[in-house]
């Protein structure tokens, strides 16, 4: 039998409360928590750990057991993931995969079913997850069906969406939503299916509508799109209808910002009561999705974190199921990489099919237009300059090219245009490329575009730039999504390559490689891009490039 004390200011969530006391485990069970006086403000406090409501872990491009040791030292207990990436490309063997390298880990996972594999008929990915594979995953373990991005498919009965869902009821699991922009009769009928959380929100208005009609919002600050500073108000007057989720973080913003932590100063900065922050970066997760974390109570698991104070919430120690996994800037944890999975074909593109040309005299091209820090696009119509029939980039108008190649099977490129990424030389790009994760590119010529394609083919995926004769690449084996090296070894090298694509290619984003990633996301409006054509959201239908 194992048996501890451990005193502190001791942070009750449940009862609103702080006082100096001590804290009894046996065998990794909280058994006793004695007060013994007020609050010693030269003394650490104790507070519970904190949870991740939605977090897609390939978005670190780390596999599981590496991503835990980014992350358990930013006081992280458990972490409600969504393996909606790895499944488009190997499917349920890529789930398989992800809770298969995740038992190697001390921090607490739970993984939902991806519910949108591929997210619609109108791009290709590498994987199919059907209500079989579902069932089957909810058999094995799955705690909830993922965010349900297919909303027409909702409110239009579409049978397939349907049978996911019936069977979420019938094993009585939570379903998650994924709807930008719904609102009214729709937002209701979508809510009506039981879809029970969105992290979708950008606005108050957007995210009152939800609560009001029973739905959980998720408070998203990850590294492309950020919603706290437009939300964060939530946490004082819905608290109970609130949750924290990173959604998509890169390693350098973890190792740099930290996770759910960072949220948790943030709020503290503009004066949120602890106890309402706790509500949501912890309560409302471990009810709703019905986890075993514990919540710093007799009965609980030890699951908890030493900080020194209540206003800078530096973490000093992370405890789980009693043990300290983290202290004093030492980690007592270390992962071993699991096996590799992936599913890439042969490079085949040549340079000749990037070219652009049309036989109008006064040509009409819709380009994507971005706002930096949104995953929302909207659409501008662009006057390209007589090219001979070719349409070029235009680096004084910030139009790049970008280009979406299937990289599962052979087929012609999906070749548009954006504006917004500032470039003013040379090319980048990735396969991370959401949701299907197939090559997409961006650049100002062709040549430096195919020089990064190529680079991601013979590599067999990761994130890629070009300039100035100079190709960088952080290789990424695992699905073409993760790296198998240890967290601080890709930060590091995710964040050269962001400065190189700042410096050498002069791209003014804060996230650019993360923005052109969801430049392929067919769900989210207005006009996006991906390996079969330009795709308008709002119509859900392809539209035409040049008119």
């Amino acid at each position: 039998m194992k048996h501890q004390f451990i005193e502190g200011n001791i942070v009750d969530i449940h009862n609103r409360h702080i006082y100096y006391g001590q804290i009894e485990i046996v065998n990794g069970v909280i058994t006793a928590m004695n007060r013994i006086g007020d609050i010693r403000p030269e003394v650490p406090f104790i507070a519970p750990g904190l949870v991740d409501s939605h977090v897609h872990i390939e978005s670190s491009m780390l596999v599981p057991s590496v991503f835990s040791e980014m992350v358990i030292p930013c006081g992280t207990v458990g972490v409600v993931c969504d393996p909606h990436e790895i499944a488009n490309v190997v499917g349920s063997n890529g789930v398989e995969f992800m809770m298969e390298d995740a038992k190697e880990s001390p921090l607490k996972f739970f993984f939902g079913v991806p519910s949108c594999v591929p997210a619609t008929s109108f791009e290709t990915s590498g994987g199919v997850i059907k209500a079989s594979d579902v069932e089957a995953l909810f058999k094995q373990g799955a705690w909830f069906l993922a965010e349900m991005m297919n909303f027409p498919g909702v409110l239009n009965q579409d049978r397939g969406v349907w049978d996911k869902i019936e069977i979420a009821k019938r094993y009585q699991k939570p379903i998650d939503g994924h709807a930008p922009g719904l609102i009214g009769k729709d937002l209701a009928a979508y809510v009506g299916a039981g879809i029970s959380t969105d992290h979708e929100c950008s606005t108050i208005e957007e995210a009152i509508q939800r609560i009001e009609l029973g739905m959980f919002v998720q408070i998203r600050e990850g590294s492309a799109a950020r919603n706290f500073n437009q939300l964060y108000t939530l946490l004082n007057t819905h608290p109970s209808s609130v949750m924290l989720c990173n959604d998509d973080s890169h390693p350098d913003d973890i190792a740099e910002k930290g996770h759910i932590d960072k949220m948790v100063r943030m709020a503290l900065k503009r004066e949120v009561s602890i106890f309402d922050i706790y509500q949501a970066a912890l309560v409302n997760p471990v009810l709703h999705y019905q986890l075993p974390v514990g919540m710093l109570r007799v009965g609980d698991r030890a699951d908890f974190v030493v900080v020194d104070n209540l206003d800078d919430f530096i973490i000093q120690s992370t405890y789980i199921d009693g043990v300290a996994i983290y202290q004093s800037g030492e980690l007592y944890y270390s992962a071993t990489p699991s096996r590799v999975v992936n599913k890439f074909t042969d490079h085949y593109i040549t340079l000749d099919q990037l070219r652009v040309e049309t036989q109008l005299t006064d040509p009409t091209v819709k380009v994507i237009d971005l706002m930096d820090g949104e995953l929302l696009t909207g659409e501008f119509l662009w006057k390209p300059a007589n090219g001979n029939g070719i349409v070029n980039p235009s680096v004084d108008l910030d139009v790049a090219k970008i280009v979406v190649i299937n990289r599962y099977q052979k087929a012609k490129p999906s070749i548009g245009f954006v504006r917004g990424f500032g470039l003013k030389a040379g090319a980048f790009g990735a396969t991370i490329a959401h949701d299907s994760h197939n090559v997409v590119v961006v650049g100002v010529d062709d040549d430096s575009i195919f020089k990064v394609i190529k680079a991601l083919f013979d590599q067999k995926g990761g994130i890629a730039a070009y300039c100035g004769g100079v190709v960088e690449i952080l290789p990424l084996p695992v699905a073409g999504l993760m790296s198998n090296e240890k967290g601080p070894v890709v930060a590091s090298k995710y964040a050269e390559l962001n400065k190189f694509a700042t410096e050498r290619c002069q791209t003014r984003l804060q996230a650019p490689f993360m923005t052109l990633s969801f430049l392929s996301l067919l769900v989210i409006p207005s006009l996006k891009i991906g390996d079969q054509g330009l795709f308008d959201v709002n119509r859900f239908c392809f539209v035409d490039l040049i008119s």
